[in-house]
């Protein structure tokens, strides 16, 4: 037996991307300024995150209305893996935009360049950090209500973003104040070194989610807690496996009963188990398989591979 519950609210996730496309466009534009302003590579490595930001966006947008489609023919199980593709996508930009940075700033740590217009220069990185940072809570609150990686990715990237931009803000304020010029290349490299780990969490996950990867442990602990409510009155369950693709869930057990139990009975039992799961972890896929708790087969039963 099956059942799956769609997410509604999920349909409307992508169009969360169109503000967060706006940000990296305004933030793009005005760090990128305050580089010119300046002349100081560690702004230049604040704006070339906000060319991934708003490569990231781009693409975040364009897979979340692939992963909003029904399932066809051709994929039974729905697009919700291209979720990943959004992710590891971004990660992959910002190993290119550390590259980037660290490009710029090698050739100042052997010879320095003043700053220019500093004050002007770090009150518009400040204007553009607040900016990313109200979009991406709006972002993050966005993530939680229609369970979106790629939301969830971008908003904590935003976040990334702004203690980068304040590190940057405050080194070179300090480069202004101090006049150590070679403050502000060790500051590029720096934000080269703390997003590279940013990206590589980013090809992880999304590794993780394109290889089938299980259910987080607090959403497994309450698919066991609703199966245990079922137990008792010599009913069993087996073979529990789990999986992720994008914002969607799918579950999959054996359920044992006794064997004198009618067809019909079964069924609603089943039922009842899928629908409180269905509620409680929604939007989510539940597949079981009903088996006689008598028959030893059945309970050899619990392989990937059915036994023959």
């Amino acid at each position: 037996m099956a059942a799956s519950l769609a997410s509604a609210p999920a349909a409307q996730a992508h169009r969360w991307m169109l503000l967060s496309i706006a940000a990296a466009l305004a933030t793009m534009v005005l760090k990128l300024g305050a580089w010119r302003l300046t002349g100081s590579v560690g702004l230049l490595s604040d704006a070339l995150e906000s060319v991934v930001n708003l490569g990231a966006a781009l693409l975040g947008f364009a897979m979340l209305r692939l992963a909003i489609q029904p399932a066809d023919d051709e994929h039974a199980h729905g697009h919700g893996k291209a979720e990943y593709f959004a992710s590891g996508f971004e990660g992959a930009l910002i190993f290119v935009a550390a590259l980037a940075i660290a490009w710029s700033a090698w050739p100042r740590l052997f010879d320095p360049q003043p700053l220019a217009q500093p004050g002007l220069g770090l009150a518009i990185a400040l204007v553009a950090a607040a900016i990313n940072g109200g979009v991406a809570l709006l972002l993050r609150r966005a993530a939680q209500r229609h369970r979106s990686l790629t939301l969830e990715a971008d908003a904590q990237h935003l976040l990334t973003d702004v203690w980068t931009s304040l590190g940057v803000v405050i080194g070179v304020a300090l480069v202004a104040v101090s006049g150590w010029l070679l403050l502000d290349p060790l500051i590029a490299l720096a934000v080269a070194t703390h997003i590279l780990w940013t990206g590589w969490r980013l090809l992880r996950e999304s590794a993780a989610g394109l290889m089938d990867a299980s259910l987080p442990a607090a959403e497994r602990a309450k698919l066991d807690a609703i199966l245990d409510d079922f137990r008792g009155e010599g009913i069993d369950f087996h073979a529990v496996r789990t999986r992720r693709s994008g914002a969607r869930h799918f579950v999959s057990f054996h359920v044992l009963v006794p064997g004198r139990w009618s067809v019909q009975r079964g069924h609603d039992f089943v039922e009842r188990i899928e629908s409180r799961i269905a509620a409680e972890l929604a939007p989510v896929s539940v597949l079981t398989h009903l088996e006689p708790i008598e028959d030893p087969a059945a309970h050899a039963d619990t392989g990937l591979d059915r036994v023959p």
